[in-house]
């Protein structure tokens, strides 16, 4: 942990941490100083300008496309820019074709924007099976294929459990769901931003993720993945102006859809905060996902063993590949609401989780964060 490291310099992108230390990645991240910057840049052009520079703007949007494409291995044409992770999500539970009788599976504890639309099918005679996770939020693979039938039509997961840190090897998890005929949906806004990711070796179908957690963008700008030989198959929800191949010439009404996911985008987009979001994954592209998951690895590591020591008991698994940057645990006789207004007043974020408590650092945090991490705590 000592030894320095091209990371290092990703400190000092995030002023946050003049003041901070911050483990709260995995609710609301703080946005980066490049990502202020580009904000505050287009601010200023539409405060002095208006719209003179809009063809600006959507060329930073085309790049942000290219880049979120290049960073998960996908085509720019197979990705959307979105408001957030549930507008990607209800693109595909409110397109899909479904039929009477169909179903969805997924987790039991996923994060209610990954079971709400799929539940709202309802009335579409659609079912939502549920699984049971253990207690260090694992999940029987045995058991999610059991619950696949030949109705099967999508497998809904998180790339990383929000509350435990369980991450899923989306290589297994595909073959086995393409095993059983279904296509497999990521909400991988716990993951992307940490973790490589290439959506050509692992065949996933369909993806989402907000940029405002490990990708330390702003609320409200996103991206969505769709594999181009479904396009067609989403009936495209939120159809607009600039969902068709001659979108700026509004006395043409003709609907012919963009061929790519582009069609999914509708209106007018959220130019700040989607300009924001670019910089920062122009930033973190910089360092490397590699490199970043390695850090963040070796911090999450760290902590374990750190609050361990401090008699803290540890919920999240550990064990190889299904380590993340999230961890869960628990204190002895402490309420964690007063365990987390302990550490603020110390300038220590974490969060309450599942009944304990849960950190989650990037790549950027270091050991004088997890310092004041453990001198916190162990005021309680």
């Amino acid at each position: 942990m000592n030894k320095a490291t091209p990371l290092d310099t990703f400190r000092g992108e995030m002023p946050i941490a003049n003041r901070w230390a911050y483990f709260d990645h995995a609710a609301v991240a703080p946005i980066s100083g490049p990502a202020r910057v580009a904000i505050e840049q287009w601010a200023d052009d539409a405060l002095v300008n208006g719209a003179v520079h809009y063809t600006d703007w959507t060329g930073k949007l085309a790049r942000l496309r290219s880049l979120a494409a290049e960073s998960m291995g996908a085509e720019p044409g197979e990705v959307a820019l979105v408001s957030n992770t549930t507008a990607g999500i209800n693109l595909v539970a409110e397109g899909f074709p479904w039929r009477t009788g169909d179903n969805v599976v997924t987790r039991a504890d996923e994060f209610p924007s990954n079971q709400y639309p799929w539940m709202n099918l309802a009335n579409r005679g659609v079912e939502v099976r549920r699984l049971p996770v253990g207690e260090d939020g694992s999940l029987d693979l045995n058991r999610l294929s059991d619950a696949c039938d030949a109705r099967t039509r999508i497998v809904t997961l998180s790339w990383v459990a929000y509350a435990n840190g369980w991450r899923h090897d989306l290589d297994e998890i595909a073959r086995l769901v393409h095993e059983r005929g279904a296509l497999l949906f990521v909400d991988a806004i716990q993951g992307l931003g940490v973790f490589p990711l290439d959506v050509r070796r692992t065949p996933i179908d369909f993806l989402a993720a907000d940029g405002h957690k490990w990708l330390l963008g702003p609320e409200g700008a996103a991206l969505f993945y769709c594999r181009r030989e479904h396009l067609d198959r989403l009936h495209a929800l939120g159809v607009g102006w600039n969902s068709v191949v001659h979108a700026h010439d509004f006395s043409r009404i003709d609907l012919e859809l963009k061929p790519a996911a582009e069609r999914y985008e509708g209106g007018s987009p959220n130019c700040a905060g989607l300009i924001g979001l670019g910089a920062s994954l122009e930033l973190l592209a910089s360092y490397g996902f590699e490199a970043i998951a390695a850090r963040v690895l070796e911090l999450t590591d760290l902590a374990c063993a750190r609050l361990t020591a401090a008699g803290a008991t540890i919920l999240s698994n550990r064990e190889g590949h299904h380590r993340s940057s999230i961890v869960a645990f628990t204190l002895p006789a402490a309420d964690p609401q007063q365990v987390r207004r302990r550490c603020l007043e110390r300038g220590v974020v974490l969060s309450c989780r599942g009944g304990g408590l849960r950190i989650s650092p990037h790549a950027y945090n270091n050991e004088a964060d997890l310092d004041r991490l453990i001198e916190a705590i162990e005021t309680v």
